[in-house]
């Protein structure tokens, strides 16, 4: 499958599962979320935008995705402190290798700011996000276990040595589900607003 392909599977909505360890201080959280992904074709006006954002021909991208996220870790429940947003990103293939490129992301999943990060598929149809940002780097692999179930991981590093490394079980909300669950509150996502994304995560 192409990169395009990957982001066409990971359309709808997904009911995340994570566990954040922090190396640093030796300790692991939990968290649930909800994500939205919609893929987006070349044509579409929030792809032109990302482009111009990043200074990028638009007829080099072959298209992209929007997340949303709303969500919670563990640690934040006592203080009531929400982790929800959205971003925008391209994907911009390399001229003799089409699997790997460029990712232009309107929100970083480590900093909140606009970053070009690196995409590659590996040989099992796998996709490896790889961002560097002034302070710090990250890296996640997402693939699917089946069409509805998605598996994420994903590791943050910052100068001095301290990161955290996560993992995640995605597994895709049917309309019937979705409407089950319409009269209990929003699961909000555990990507970390100061930090995706995503988890683009999302």
């Amino acid at each position: 499958m192409n990169v395009m392909e990957f982001f066409q599977l990971s359309a709808g909505k997904w009911l995340s599962q994570r566990t954040t360890h922090h190396l640093a201080f030796k300790r692991s959280e939990g968290g649930e979320s909800e994500i939205a992904v919609e893929a987006l074709s070349v044509d579409d006006p929030k792809i032109l935008e990302i482009c111009k954002l990043h200074d990028v021909d638009p007829s080099l991208a072959v298209g992209g995705a929007q997340v949303q996220w709303m969500g919670t870790m563990a640690w934040d429940r006592s203080s009531e402190e929400n982790h929800e947003g959205s971003t925008v990103f391209v994907l911009v293939p390399d001229e003799d290798n089409p699997r790997n490129g460029r990712l232009l992301r309107e929100v970083g999943y480590a900093e909140i700011v606009p970053v070009i990060g690196r995409y590659e598929m590996d040989d099992e149809d796998g996709l490896v996000l790889i961002t560097e940002y002034e302070t710090m780097s990250s890296k996640e692999h997402f693939w699917f276990a089946s069409p509805d179930v998605r598996i994420r991981s994903g590791t943050v590093k910052r100068f001095g040595g301290f990161s955290t490394a996560s993992f995640c079980t995605e597994t895709r909300i049917r309309e019937e589900a979705q409407s089950d669950r319409s009269d209990s509150q929003p699961v909000k996502d555990v990507t970390d607003s100061r930090a995706f994304s995503s988890n683009f995560g999302w």
